[in-house]
């Protein structure tokens, strides 16, 4: 199949996954789980890469400071405001079966009828970091149909840095009672969030503790070449998702950033090249890929990372070091 027959059959599957709602991109994302390499996936991934409208919110933190409620509060104030919203609920695997209870999404009270929210659950399988590999591909597909993705991830703790790696805006949650200000300087996490958030604030004068902890950590991160951008200071909310009290003002705080944001090219050709390389790791292994990497083809840019990881899966040479831009 040429170039140009493999990027129409990509849009027009695309197009049935968006016509047929719900169902169909259950569907769709169930396909490219279980066959990640097959051609007809990798085309419909890469039209939904260049089809990108929605923006990535990713949400991390510890386990039990209230992500899955977060996440439901979130998704009554974006429809209010009229935004199609998709989550991916992540939750950790058995290592003895690499099954996961999947409980977060009872957690949601999203109503089924409701054609603009889907929420989509996930193993988190071997990954460390929070994030099955398959994750990404997923975010690409709901990020092709709604307005906002957000992506609920396990709640590892330190070293949960991997949401930096797919979301277009990073929220740690941090609750009461969590730790001091040292706690929060020894995470690794704490040099990747865009905009943080203490939960439970209907607690009163530990929250406020909370807040003030983690405002001086994210300064001393920001200092040294963390997250904070233009020298700005990284915005620290309190908010209760079971009063309501600052849900409003955090969804505010993340409209106005990705109407701020402008044009997200880099930062997803940043993404893309993440996930290419680490597919292929856990694909071939990592003298798999460093053998790979020594036999590169050039491939013209406008391709995406599906349509080069399926290249490789089906010829064992891919060229890295390409910029990928989204056209």
């Amino acid at each position: 199949m040429s170039d140009a027959e493999a990027d129409a059959a990509g849009a027009a599957a695309l197009e049935r996954v968006r016509a047929g709602g719900k169902r169909a991109l259950a569907q769709a994302l169930a396909r490219c789980e279980a066959r990640p390499d097959d051609p007809a996936q990798a085309a419909m991934l890469d039209a939904a890469w260049r089809a990108a409208k929605g923006h990535a919110i990713g949400l991390t933190g510890p386990p039990g400071v209230g992500k899955s409620t977060l996440t439901d509060a979130l998704i009554r104030q974006f429809r209010a405001k009229g935004a199609r919203v998709a989550v991916i609920a992540v939750d950790p695997s058995s290592r003895r079966t690499g099954g996961a209870l999947l409980g977060d999404r009872t957690r949601l009270t999203t109503d089924p009828a409701d054609a603009g929210v889907f929420v989509r659950s996930m193993a988190a399988r071997a990954a460390l970091g929070g994030l099955a590999t398959t994750a990404w591909p997923a975010l690409v597909l709901m990020r092709a149909l709604f307005d906002i993705v957000i992506v609920e991830t396990v709640g590892v703790g330190q070293s949960e840095t991997e949401i930096a790696d797919v979301a277009d805006t990073v929220v740690f949650c941090a609750q009461p009672g969590a730790g001091d200000a040292l706690q929060y300087m020894k995470a690794g996490i704490i040099e990747i969030p865009h905009l943080a958030v203490v939960t439970k604030a209907d607690m009163g004068a530990p929250a406020q503790r909370a807040a003030a902890d983690l405002r001086g950590a994210l300064s001393l991160a920001a200092g040294d070449g963390g997250a904070g951008e233009g020298g700005a200071a990284i915005p620290v909310l309190t908010c209760s998702a079971g009063t309501g009290e600052g849900i409003e003002a955090l969804a505010e705080a993340l409209l106005e950033r990705m109407a701020k944001l402008g044009d997200l090219n880099d930062s997803r050709a940043r993404q893309a090249t993440i996930w290419l390389r680490r597919a292929l790791i856990e694909g071939f292994g990592s003298e798999g890929f460093a053998r790979l990497s020594d036999c590169l083809d050039p491939v013209e840019s406008r391709h995406s990372p599906f349509l080069l990881a399926q290249r490789v899966w089906r010829r064992g040479v891919v060229a890295l070091s390409v910029g990928f831009t989204p056209q």
